[in-house]
């Protein structure tokens, strides 16, 4: 039965994606006392990489929001496998972004708050974290942007 973040997820439209397996020696969480670490996460729909490029040439703010929105979602799959119940989670401690950029392009705090408001709307409060944003020339497999994360959880 679904907690309360998956019952607010669906309402929302959303829903958390396959996680896949890692594509070399590292796993996709580790849990150190109450603090979860997961692995950078891509913008992937129905198992496929989504908005390749840079964000400012190929991809739009406002693709680059919903990629954001979509990685963000990958965390919480991942967080899920690992900690099995998203109402486990107490707090969304830090947010790390990496959003691939053309040149000149300055707006990537604006491309994260497509990852930060999946966070606030799905846990209030608790939700509200640290972030970094950085601006990249070039990320793997061509992706517009990727996503860690640090979360508190029971």
């Amino acid at each position: 039965m679904p907690g309360e973040v998956e019952k607010t997820l669906e309402s929302l439209g959303w829903r958390l994606p396959e996680v896949g397996k890692p594509l070399g020696s590292y796993v996709q969480s580790v849990r150190t006392g109450n603090l979860l670490f997961i692995s950078s996460k891509f913008p992937k729909e129905n198992g496929k990489l989504k908005h390749v490029g840079k964000i400012g040439r190929e991809v739009t703010v406002d693709q680059g929001m919903e990629a954001a929105r979509l990685a963000a979602l990958g965390i919480l799959a991942t967080a899920k496998q690992a900690i099995e119940d998203l109402d486990r989670i107490k707090r969304v401690v830090q947010l790390v972004g990496y959003v691939a950029v053309a040149p000149g392009f300055l707006d990537a705090f604006n491309v994260m708050e497509g990852a930060s408001e999946v966070f606030v709307k799905l846990f209030g409060d608790r939700g509200k974290h640290a972030r970094v944003v950085q601006g990249s020339l070039e990320l793997p497999q061509n992706a517009c942007l990727q996503l860690q994360a640090i979360l508190e959880v029971e």
